[in-house]
């Protein structure tokens, strides 16, 4: 059975807005795919580990997809490189290791729970450790951005990814307004089935 891991942001979980629209799009439309969104910590060790079991696990039952958003996206690249998988990116951090350093010592809280996280310097030395600043598997990729993103720069992305199929549209925000309107198409392009 195929399998979607969907990969959300810093401090978010999978209560995340675009998560939760994916998994419900999937349980209508295509329940032949199977949904995962793991509970992820912000300390990079951690994500590393639990998303490589989780890819190493479901490839042994069928194709395994990403979609990831903001820091979802750098994780989703990571794997995409690692495993050569397609991935979608959502507003995707570039260079979390340089803005991980004004978060340590600082408690962080998660947007949907009660948990609380404390950040120290090695976690930035393990993010840098999963960097990909020069993605090699061009063709699987489809990066989405908003312009008007206040969390991240969009044009660090759309370089990033140049040579990617990259959708680049005017406004919005960080949480990429109107997501649900490019799910099905998101869908198809992981499935190989979009020719662009």
């Amino acid at each position: 059975m195929a399998a979607l891991i969907y990969i959300h942001g810093f401090l978010s979980s999978p209560l995340s807005h675009k998560a939760v629209q994916v998994q419900q799009w999937l349980a209508e439309q295509r329940p032949d795919i199977s949904f995962h969104c793991p509970y992820l910590p912000p300390y990079p060790g951690e994500v590393q580990l639990t998303l490589e079991q989780m890819v190493e696990e479901l490839q042994q039952q069928g194709p395994v997809y990403l979609m990831g958003s903001s820091m979802g996206g750098y994780w989703s690249t990571y794997l995409a490189e690692k495993y050569d998988l397609r991935a979608i990116l959502i507003n995707p951090a570039v260079t979390p290791s340089m803005l991980m350093p004004e978060y340590i010592g600082v408690e962080l809280k998660n947007y949907h729970t009660e948990d609380t996280y404390m950040l120290e310097p090695h976690h930035v030395d393990e993010i840098r450790a999963v960097d990909t600043p020069n993605p090699q598997r061009l063709q699987n990729y489809w990066l989405m951005v908003q312009t008007e993103d206040e969390t991240l720069d969009y044009r660090l992305a759309v370089d990033k990814y140049e040579g990617c199929k990259q959708l680049v549209e005017e406004g919005g925000d960080h949480g990429f307004q109107g997501f649900e309107r490019f799910i099905a198409g998101a869908i198809d392009f992981l499935e190989g089935k979009d020719s662009q």
